[in-house]
């Protein structure tokens, strides 16, 4: 999936007229900025606890970095606040609030404050209850797409962000700046790691 189609999948940039060129200048203003010193432009304190925490569980630090590590929680923070309408960011802040009362509801307290095992739990319930994206073909979305609720969105923007990461795409992915040959027939144990563009 090529990242112009990957923001159209999120659902939450729906309307917007930023380019390509321009959130990947978010990807790279978030490379630059210190983690201690960080501000959220969009989130709440709570909010941005939750954010944080929420792409740690999904991509946490193993022998390759985590999802902190590249931050991808304060690039999800700048997306939300440089390319949707108030009206828009109105909805993912309410969002945002329901997803985390509903696991103060479940569990006594906010997600950021679950164990690890609770975490887990609780986005392994959101996964098996949602809608999941629809397969696609060359870019094209194959049926009809099922509204799909909050919880995969944010998930598709925490991988997006992530494997969009330069520090991802040169030192975990294969990365190649000037492609060689064409090998069309390749054993897929030859291949290796996945290529990023």
């Amino acid at each position: 999936m090529n990242r112009r189609e990957a923001l159209k999948k999120t659902g939450l940039l729906g309307g917007v007229a930023a380019g390509a060129p321009g959130l990947l200048s978010l990807l790279q203003s978030c490379s630059q900025q210190s983690r201690s010193g960080w501000v959220p432009q969009f989130l709440s304190e709570k909010q941005a606890q939750f954010i944080s925490a929420f792409v740690d569980t999904i991509l946490p630090k193993t022998d390759t970095p985590g999802a902190l590590d590249v931050k991808t929680d304060m690039f999800i923070d700048l997306v939300y606040a440089k390319t949707l309408t108030s009206e828009a960011q109105e909805g993912v802040k309410a969002e945002l609030d329901k997803f985390d009362s509903d696991c103060e509801s479940k569990y006594g307290k906010s997600f950021a404050d679950l164990s690890n095992e609770e975490k887990r739990d609780c986005l392994m319930t959101h996964e098996k209850e949602t809608a999941k994206f629809n397969r696609g073909v060359w870019g094209t979305t194959v049926g009809e797409q099922e509204p799909v609720a909050f919880y995969r969105n944010l998930k598709s923007m925490a991988l997006w962000g992530y494997f969009s990461s330069e520090e991802i795409g040169k030192n975990v992915l294969n990365y190649d700046p000037i492609p060689g040959q064409y090998r069309g027939c390749v054993p897929v144990e030859e291949i290796g790691k996945i290529w990023t563009l």
